[in-house]
């Protein structure tokens, strides 16, 4: 499955990258992040908790950044392992741009899942995973506007999102 989309952050593209780049960021715009360890250069480790349909599981697994461009792009990957709830894997191919707003971040997510959470449905995940993907951003560009390590935003607003799916 995969899903598109851009933010149009109220930041220069500089500013942008050092986020994308720090694990403090990072875990307080993946939803239900509880731990994130590492760095950009060695990759990160992290827990993640969730509730898929009737599924609750905490994930533990790795994110790597790879295809560099600094300050331009790069592709982030992650797996996890949720115990007999199963898998999920996923990454995201990350771009920014300038624009006379800040900076615009574009980003293309691939999303794949097994084990108990595969036989859910396919319309269950990719909703999920659209929501998912959709709270990532949007925390992440609350993170870098405000400055601050709250991590405490909604779906629901979509400000300069634009999702398209495709299958």
């Amino acid at each position: 499955m995969e899903l598109t989309g851009s933010q149009i952050i109220a930041a220069d593209c500089e500013t942008v990258w050092k986020h994308l780049n720090d694990p403090d960021t990072l875990k307080a715009s993946i939803p239900g992040c509880t731990e994130m360890t590492g760095n950009a250069g060695e990759g990160f480790e992290a827990v993640v908790r969730q509730k898929i349909g009737p599924v609750k599981a905490t994930f533990r697994g790795q994110i790597a950044l790879s295809n560099v461009v600094p300050g331009r792009s790069y592709t982030i990957t992650g797996e996890g392992k949720g115990g007999v709830a199963g898998f999920a894997r996923g990454g995201a191919d990350v771009t920014l741009n300038p624009v006379p707003e800040g900076c615009e971040l574009s980003y293309t997510v691939n999303a794949r899942v097994g084990g108990k959470l595969a036989q859910l449905g396919n319309r269950l995940i990719q909703g999920f995973a659209r929501k998912m993907a959709d709270t990532f951003f949007e925390n992440f560009r609350r993170q870098v506007e405000d400055g601050e390590g709250s991590g405490k935003a909604d779906a629901g607003e979509d400000n300069a999102t634009q999702e398209r799916e495709k299958p």
